[in-house]
């Protein structure tokens, strides 16, 4: 392990000058305080807002007691100290001074913000928690309420570690399709609100941070002029019960009640709905349980009502399925029809790759924190 940055004999945190700060955070509107831990350690080159972020998202242990982390040391410490430890137990260094090098220099490296890993290292690594360190996982949901459950408790504990998942529900039949019963089956927006509930009531990495989430629907689903408008339609509630006097900001005590809040969405297009919404043709809306034609739209209006509802809230974005499938670098493992909400590559169910949405809010999170 050659040493670039660090020095031998001489540790990385002792070349830079520290100082400790008061991290401080008051609610805008109320002044009240929301967060505060005083007398925090950090590099005097590191901004206000990287110390903050890093206090109140990746220190760990409760605040006012023992355990509670304050100091960057004690994170990287952490960290780097799990990830050595872990090299030499299966033998990644040739010599005790290999591994000596290591751990310098990947301390070097993140004390000088030179790189940064992604929000679950931070949470996980070096605790008792569960070492969740994938940002981003892509999961499979099937026609059937078992599958459609897991994927629930798949996500709530992806969620948990500090993680964000991505979805395709295309596979569930529409709310135009028939259940076995002779009803009508819910469809996958409906199913929607249940996962964003869910979604909305866990911290990520038992942190402040709320879920990164990512859900796909084809642009031939018979339901997917419904799935276009769903925020859209909450924007619309938003600005309705904000002008009522109730609290509808970001982490307002209202906004709760509004629905799809916690996810980006996307709708995945093909090459030939393009090229119908270029000239104007008709596009079938199929059937998932038997592929007939449920219905026929007008492509080019259905290409406008996606752009006026992004213009209006943001979403939905656009993934487009046959480029990713042109550029899949493991099509032997099966089509690529999801993508996580980050940018990070991840394989799960034969779900590969993150080539990601049109839609750059996918891959940010409104606090800050990054994947």
């Amino acid at each position: 392990m050659r040493r670039v940055f660090s020095t031998p004999g001489v540790h990385p945190y002792d070349e830079v000058p520290w100082e400790r700060r008061d991290v401080v955070q008051h609610n805008w509107k109320t002044g009240e305080t929301v967060f505060e831990q005083r007398g925090v350690e950090f590099p005097r080159s590191w901004s206000e807002n990287a110390a903050t972020i890093v206090t109140t998202k990746y220190f760990r242990g409760a605040l006012g007691t023992d355990q509670r982390e304050e100091s960057l040391k004690q994170l990287i410490d952490r960290v780097v100290g799990a990830y050595t430890a872990a090299g030499r137990a299966h033998g990644y260094f040739t010599t005790d001074d290999d591994g000596d090098a290591f751990a310098a220099e990947l301390t070097w490296l993140l004390l000088h913000q030179a790189f940064a890993f992604n929000s679950p290292v931070w949470f996980n690594v070096g605790t008792a928690a569960p070492q969740q360190v994938s940002a981003c996982f892509i999961l499979s949901v099937e026609d059937t309420i078992d599958s459609i459950l897991t994927w629930y408790r798949d996500e709530a504990l992806i969620f948990k570690g500090g993680s964000g998942a991505g979805v395709n529900l295309s596979r569930i039949r529409s709310s135009k399709e028939l259940l076995s019963s002779g009803g009508n089956a819910s469809g996958p927006v409906s199913f929607m609100r249940g996962a964003d509930a869910s979604a909305g009531t866990v911290k990520s990495g038992g942190a402040t941070r709320r879920a990164a989430k990512m859900v796909i629907l084809d642009v031939d689903h018979p339901d997917v002029e419904e799935f276009i408008e769903t925020k859209a339609h909450e924007e619309e509630k938003i600005r309705a019960l904000r002008a009522a006097g109730f609290d509808m900001d970001l982490g307002g005590r209202d906004i709760v009640s509004v629905q799809y809040q916690n996810a980006n969405n996307s709708v995945r297009v093909t090459d030939d709905f393009m090229r119908a919404a270029e000239s104007g043709a008709p596009f079938a809306l199929t059937a998932r349980k038997d592929g007939q034609v449920v219905a026929t739209v007008d492509a080019a209006e259905l290409f406008h009502r996606i752009a006026q509802a992004a213009w209006e809230c943001g979403d939905p974005g656009l993934q487009f399925d046959d480029t990713i499938n042109d550029w899949h670098t493991g099509p032997a493992s099966g089509r690529i029809s999801a993508s996580n909400p980050c940018s990070e590559y991840m394989h799960l169910d034969n779900s590969s790759c993150n080539l990601g949405s049109v839609n750059l809010l996918a891959f940010l999170h409104p606090d800050g924190t990054v994947d």
